[in-house]
Parts: C-alpha cells; structure tokens; sequence
C-alpha cells in the first residue's frame, strides 16, 4: 500500500510540473498577443490568445487533476493510518482486558489515554483529507476571454485595437476598449501637458 502511496504522490507532483509549464507558455502567448497587435496582425493575435486561454485552462486541468490524486493518497494515507491504529487499538484492547482483570487503576487510565490519542491523531488525518477534497474548482472557456485578453494585451501597448479588428463578433473587445481608449486620450492629453511643461 505505502508503494501505491509514493505512486500517487509522485504523480500528483508530475501534473504541478506540467502545470507551471502550461503557466510559462500561457506568458509567453500574452507577449505574441502583445506582439502581434502593436505589427497590427490582428489574426495572429487572435490565434496567440486563444492558445493563451488554452494554456490557461490546461493548468487548470493539471492543478485540478493533481488535486484529485492528491486527494486519493491522502485516502490511501488513510487507510494506511487506519491499519495501524486498528493494530494498536486490538493492543490497547488486549492490555485493557488483563488490566481489567488485575483492576489495576493506573494502568487502565494510561492505556484509554493512549486510545484517545489515536483517535484524536485520526480525526486529525480526517479532516485534512475532507479539506483537501473541497478544493476543487471548474471552469468554462467562452469566446469572450479570447477578446478581452486581446483588449488588455493592447491596453498595455497603448493601441487601440477597435479600428484593428474585423466588425463581426467582436462585440466584447469594442465595449471595453471604447472606455480604455477615452482613458488613454486623457493621459494622452495630460502626458503632452508634462512633455510642454
């Protein structure tokens, strides 16, 4: 059992890897977004966010699924606890047994103080596993993310990308960059002020 243990824990932290892999690509299709709008290559911008929202999700999934096994070795873990503590509870039973016999005080109240630390180091195991399992998430990936990473990647450049894109479909990418692009003419504005000044 400790074998299938290591195995899950070895695998856990093999999906985090690949996660913070999918991290660092997801960055590096954000700088090709960026790239991309400032050369006006509005398709392959597109195409660079939409690998960015790809990635994105990928280490989402990773993180998810690395969650999930780790949540199962800490069943297995469980398990592997419950089968020692079962040992030591048929031994505390055993010595219960021959100390009721001899009512021997002292020892009997030493023998239920070690049985109700291990109940006490199981409720413990318990809880961390029941934490573990309520932290999972899901998420969907709607076209809109494409656009709206679109749209700060270019905030970020300072171009204005609603005259860049075609007119269909891009709805989300104008709205938000007809409120960026009123705010970008103000410090326009007031970054020529100091520039005179």
């Amino acid at each position: 059992m400790e074998k299938h243990l290591f195995n899950l824990k070895f695998s856990a932290r093999q999906l985090e890897r690949e996660a913070i892999k999918c991290e660092k690509k997801e960055k590096e299709e954000k700088v090709k977004v960026k790239n991309d709008i400032q050369k006006g290559n509005m398709e392959g911008a597109k195409i660079h966010a939409e690998n960015s929202i790809r990635q994105k999700n990928q280490t989402l999934n990773y993180r998810k699924m690395s969650a999930r096994i780790d949540a199962v070795s800490q069943r297995v873990q469980t398990a592997v606890t419950m089968k020692s503590v079962t040992g030591s509870m048929k031994g505390v039973v055993k010595a219960m047994d021959s100390a009721m016999q001899s009512m021997n005080l002292e020892k009997i109240q030493q023998l239920m103080d070690k049985f109700q630390k291990e109940f006490e180091n199981l409720d413990v195991q318990s809880q961390v596993m029941e934490e573990s399992m309520n932290n999972t998430t899901t998420l969907t990936t709607p076209q809109n993310q494409v656009d709206s990473l679109m749209a700060e990647q270019a905030d970020e450049a300072g171009i204005e990308i609603g005259q860049m894109l075609p007119e269909g479909g891009t709805s989300a990418v104008g709205a938000s960059t007809g409120v960026a692009s009123k705010e970008q003419d103000e410090l326009s504005a007031r970054l020529a002020k100091l520039r005179q000044a």
